[in-house]
């Protein structure tokens, strides 16, 4: 999500040279960790919206408050990297992760107002996380190997997004005993009782993630892990716009941080809702733990198609592939919302495998010849991951209004204006970007 600025040097202490692979498996764990972390949302989701009798916009604060943490901490915590430095910027990440990760434990008796200020915390220590995490990435070996490093690390991030709503499946809703028809039936001391421990069962899950997270802290404190050093910006170059007075002055940047804001909220509300669509009776009609397992392939899908794009733009333009991949997109989401059964949860699962390069495609685009503005621009993208709290709130408000599959038209609007901003800027390469570092 952050990156090294690239009009800028960036490199190791020249003590801290030699073998990196030690270091770089480290750094790897804590973005399999944050992976794992931001997906278990979407089976937490249906779960409290269940426990608390929630509407889906009420349900949807969830995202809010995990994502709205990004738009409100990304600045601060690149503020305390910078007094901390990066290894231990990391490591005071894990431990406010792991505090948020705690708090789960008295929120299950305390209602669900404590439980968003738990996300709230965890997302918090995400967000310093990967600002301390990412740019050991980038300088964890030769330059020209900077995107086969990136692209192993955003395959473990990805391979945590896949594994937690099978995890969180099997450990969270799996423990529901009783339908919303059944429970109904009982009187109101039962139905309480049984609600009671439907949230309780968020504790035991939540407090081994905090303990994981602490050891990961403690690991991460005292592993020998390269220093980084930044050397001053040099000079704008000749085909550098230095007219410009700030990072907003650039339009694609501008259209890019918009693109940045309905991909993440695109992505983000999909898989907030699997679990829930494919309850619904003329999709799949299942249970909420058996659904859970489907949505790993959502997130799976991402994990093999940044491979498969990493392949592909070497030989075609990015904004091209970025074009090609929202018209798929915007399909599948048609054929889910205009068809049932198993042809609508597939067609809406195979959306994750055309998310997949998008992130990166659009950072790097909207990054472009930014010269010297390029840390002032990363920062206006890193905040407008906000999208990821904003669009699913919206799109609860939808689903409220005219059900649930009609508001995937929602996403679909977001993946074309993605489309508009491909088109715009296909030829704004001469030759294929490198990589950017992974986000969620």
């Amino acid at each position: 999500m952050a990156s090294i600025p690239q009009g800028s040097s960036t490199q190791l202490n020249a003590a801290d040279t030699g073998n990196n692979t030690v270091p770089l498996i480290i750094v790897t764990i804590l973005f399999f960790m944050w992976g794992l972390l931001t997906s278990l949302n979407d089976v937490l989701i249906p779960h409290l919206k269940s426990v608390y009798t929630l509407s889906y916009t009420q349900a949807m604060l969830v995202q809010f408050c995990f994502f709205g943490a990004y738009f409100v901490v990304s600045l601060p915590a690149g503020a305390l990297i910078k007094r901390l430095g990066y290894q231990n910027g990391a490591v005071a990440g894990l431990v406010i992760a792991a505090s948020g990760c705690a708090l789960f434990y008295p929120a299950a008796t305390s209602g669900y107002a404590l439980f968003l200020l738990a996300l709230f915390v965890l997302a918090s220590g995400i967000t310093i996380l990967q600002v301390a995490a990412n740019p050991y990435v980038t300088v964890l070996g030769p330059a020209r190997t900077a995107s086969s490093r990136l692209t192993l690390t955003q395959a473990f991030n990805s391979l945590g997004t896949t594994i937690a709503p099978a995890l969180g499946g099997m450990l969270i809703l799996g423990t529901a005993v009783l339908t919303a028809d059944q429970l109904a039936l009982l009187p109101a001391a039962e139905q309480a009782a049984h609600r009671a421990q439907e949230a309780a069962s968020v504790q035991g899950p939540y407090l081994a993630l905090a303990a994981a997270l602490l050891s990961l802290a403690l690991f991460f404190a005292f592993a020998k892990l390269p220093k980084i050093q930044h050397d001053e910006e040099p000079g704008l170059s000749a085909d550098t716009a230095s007219n410009k007075e700030s990072a907003l002055s650039h339009t694609h940047l501008v259209l890019g941080a918009i693109g940045i804001f309905l991909y993440v909220g695109a992505e983000v509300s999909i898989g907030s809702f699997l679990i829930n669509f494919f309850g619904e009776e003329n999709i799949a009609g299942l249970k909420e733990a058996d659904a859970a397992h489907l949505v790993s392939y959502y997130w799976g899908g991402a994990m093999v198609g940044r491979f498969i794009g990493f392949a592909v733009m070497r030989y075609v333009s990015p904004g091209k592939t970025l074009a090609f991949n929202c018209i798929c997109s915007v399909i599948l989401v048609l054929v889910a919302v205009l068809t049932e059964g198993k042809l609508a949860m597939w067609a809406i699962i195979a959306v994750g495998l055309f998310n997949s390069i998008m992130f990166p495609t659009i950072f790097s685009m909207a990054l472009h010849n930014l010269g010297k503005f390029t840390g002032q621009g990363s920062g206006v993208l890193c905040m407008a991951i906000v999208g990821g709290a904003l669009v699913p709130l919206a799109q609860g408000a939808l689903a409220d209004t005219i059900g649930l599959q009609l508001s995937f038209l929602l996403p679909a609007v977001c993946y074309l204006y993605i489309m508009y901003f491909g088109i715009k800027y296909a030829g704004i390469y001469k030759a294929a970007p490198a990589a950017e570092p992974a986000h969620l």
